[in-house]
């Protein structure tokens, strides 16, 4: 049998701790042992702390995103910018208070030639409240429950910044539909998009793990299993296919 995990491969900094090591676990895995690792995303936002309010503030708006982490020189996370930590700021600028004459003059200048409203490091909210990839699911939601945050940035061991998981990713991956996923499988997956007959393949789904089973061309069993994987809900493929 050969199990593949659903998740992408990690480009930033190596997680190493508890979810570097394979889970001793046995049996179909069960909601209380998804991880964050397995839900949250790795294209993550994070900006220097020097770098100025107007280029944060039009970086969350391309993005439309509503936060971001801030990073030391050595990509710690030391603090979160949001939205909110911006919106006074940004009135402020758009519409400032001038008083008339000629020190409003060079004070206004001495504003432009600055810091044009200050920088990540004076506007951020800290400490920042990150979970690390080994963090299970469960305590991650919770703890976002409890701060009423919309997303929660994941640090490795090193509090180096790897990841970000919504509050809906969460809540997701918490009430993930087993029946949905295997109508997708069948219907989306094999049907429409690999033409492969329906009735050649034994889709079983327990708690976002897939099973596959069945006998198929050989050229389409890693195409298959990719599909399957890059499912949102899925949590891990576990094949029993058998070429031909």
């Amino acid at each position: 049998m050969a199990s593949h995990s659903a998740s992408a491969p990690v480009e930033q900094p190596a997680v190493t701790g508890p979810a570097a090591a394979s889970p001793a676990t046995t049996g179909t895995p069960t909601i209380a042992d998804l991880q964050v690792r397995h839900v949250m995303k790795r294209s993550v936002a994070g900006v220097l702390a020097d770098t100025p309010f107007l280029d944060i503030a039009r970086m969350l708006a391309r993005r439309q995103i509503g936060a971001a982490a801030v990073l030391d020189d050595s990509q710690r996370v030391i603090g979160v910018i949001a939205e909110s930590d911006l919106l006074a700021r940004a009135a402020d600028l758009a519409i400032p208070d001038v008083p008339h004459g000629r020190f409003a003059r060079l004070l206004g200048h001495r504003q432009q030639a600055g810091d044009a409203g200050g920088t990540a490091a004076t506007l951020m909210t800290t400490p920042a409240l990150t979970v690390h990839p080994w963090t299970s699911v469960v305590e991650a939601a919770r703890t976002a429950a409890r701060s009423r945050i919309r997303q929660i940035f994941v640090t490795d061991h090193r509090d180096r910044l790897v990841g970000v998981v919504s509050r809906a990713e969460l809540l997701h991956a918490l009430v993930r539909d087993d029946t949905a996923i295997h109508s997708e499988i069948v219907s989306h997956v094999v049907r429409d998009e690999l033409h492969i007959d329906p009735e050649q393949v034994n889709v079983r789904v327990r708690n976002g793990t897939v099973t596959l089973r069945g006998t198929i061309d050989a050229r389409l069993v890693p195409r298959l299993i990719e599909e399957v994987a890059a499912i949102p809900d899925v949590f891990e493929v576990e094949d029993h296919l058998v070429a031909h």
